[in-house]
């Protein structure tokens, strides 16, 4: 299928969103220069019942966590996800995710915790798996504060979040804690490579394959191995205790083919799998519902997916 003609007239509009070069960047600028972007292509207004930044407390480092209470909320404890957000573990922050966390917690009836873990390459790997999972159990250990059941507990993330998400599926099976009840992966970046790789779509589409590689070399320091689960999940041996899967990919996203692949292995190992793909969208359009009009409503059939998996 051809390219969403709404995309379409946004690259001829605006040309840098084709092929940022960031790999020509620094990471400051990179984060400023994703920030920019993000405040114009977010939604403008979207209502909430409440927001509320918070620290996670104990251990060797307090997480800042945005807390989003959706707007049908009760008094009842709520089904909770714990979001990671995208940006190559380089870029992105709460605040670049805002809407599309909004978005999340009204149509799925979950309060919805955004994760602001530490980027690289001040803070390489393993950092931001070490303050996702320490996140992640902190929100299960508080969930009575939190106003969340624990028994229904999820984690969601797009590209770089969406590994983080995957990853803390496997370290909580490994711990067999926290107990997750589903996974919601956008457009994930499950396989990492300290090799610059050729990918389908992987110039002109907005994400660029020498960007993901510039990501992936700030990420993973020297002497870190790509097969290690923590980095690549796909090189899990067993997916045994990992919870049912709902996998987002795009048509003209380079990282599409791995989250097929990983969809295919879980689904072997006899994970409960949905694979939604949107054959005419580029990577990041959940975060460009400003824009895409596609985007509001990809994040709705998502949310839709976790509220029946929490029921």
């Amino acid at each position: 299928m051809p390219l969403d003609p709404v995309i379409q007239d946004l690259f001829q509009r605006m040309p840098e969103l084709v092929c940022y070069p960031t790999w020509e960047k620094s990471p400051a600028e990179a984060r400023l220069a994703f920030k920019r972007m993000c405040s114009l292509a977010n939604a403008q207004t979207v209502a909430i019942g409440k927001t509320e930044d918070i620290k996670t407390e104990g251990g060797d480092r307090s997480v800042p966590l945005r807390v989003y209470t959706p707007v049908a909320a009760g008094s009842d404890a709520l089904p909770a996800i714990v979001y990671y957000h995208g940006g190559g573990f380089v870029i992105g922050d709460l605040d670049c995710y805002d809407s599309l966390c909004r978005t999340l917690a009204n149509e799925s009836g979950c309060r919805v915790i955004s994760v602001d873990y530490r980027l690289a390459p001040e803070h390489p790997f393993p950092a931001a798996v070490e303050d996702s999972f320490a996140a992640l159990k902190w929100v299960e250990a508080n969930a009575s504060d939190l106003a969340i059941d624990p028994n229904r507990l999820a984690v969601a993330g797009d590209s770089a979040g969406g590994n983080l998400a995957a990853v803390m599926c496997l370290l909580a099976a490994d711990a067999k804690a926290p107990q997750l009840a589903f996974q919601l992966l956008i457009y994930p970046s499950i396989k990492l490579s300290r090799e610059l790789t050729s990918r389908h779509f992987g110039s002109g589409y907005r994400l660029d394959d020498r960007a993901i590689q510039w990501f992936y070399s700030h990420y993973m320091p020297e002497g870190a191995d790509p097969a290690d689960v923590r980095l690549s999940p796909i090189a899990m041996r067993s997916a045994s205790g990992l919870p049912p899967a709902y996998i987002v990919t795009a048509g003209f996203d380079p990282l599409r083919e791995e989250g097929i692949e990983y969809a295919e292995k879980l689904k072997a190992a006899g994970i409960q799998v949905a694979l939604v793909d949107y054959p005419t969208m580029i990577h990041g359009f959940f975060s460009m519902q400003g824009w895409i009009p596609l985007s509001s409503e990809a994040i709705a059939a998502a949310a839709k997916a976790v509220k029946e998996a929490m029921q």
